[in-house]
């Protein structure tokens, strides 16, 4: 399986951004999957930020909450992350992956906030 994501770019404090993530294999479908977005700053370990359901049911960590949205396109095979009122401290590679994490990721999407 293999994730790409896309999306991201240097912007403004108070900015938005929408992350998108593209998920492929043989014989994977992220239908009936939990899926996730997870983010990595420099120098710290890869934190789990966001997740949706194969149903659509969505949980965030409290520090994104209220201002990022986690969605899906089944039929796609596609995650994304819609983050709004981004702070500099949500610098960050940010990626994607199944919830738990498989062990291959993606190279992900650098996302800088800074005036």
């Amino acid at each position: 399986v293999q994730f790409v994501e896309s999306g991201g770019g240097l912007v403004q404090p108070g900015g938005s951004l929408r992350l998108s993530c593209q998920v492929s294999g043989r014989i994977f479908t992220i239908y009936g999957r939990t899926m996730a977005w997870f983010r990595q700053a420099p120098g710290a370990q890869r934190d789990w930020l966001a997740s949706t359901t194969k149903i659509g049911a969505t949980t965030y960590a409290d520090s994104v909450k209220g201002r990022f949205t986690i969605s899906r396109n089944n039929a796609k095979d596609q995650i994304y992350l819609e983050m709004t009122n981004l702070k500099p401290e949500d610098t960050a590679v940010y990626y994607c992956n199944v919830n738990p994490p498989l062990d291959n990721w993606g190279q992900g999407t650098q996302v800088s906030v800074a005036s």
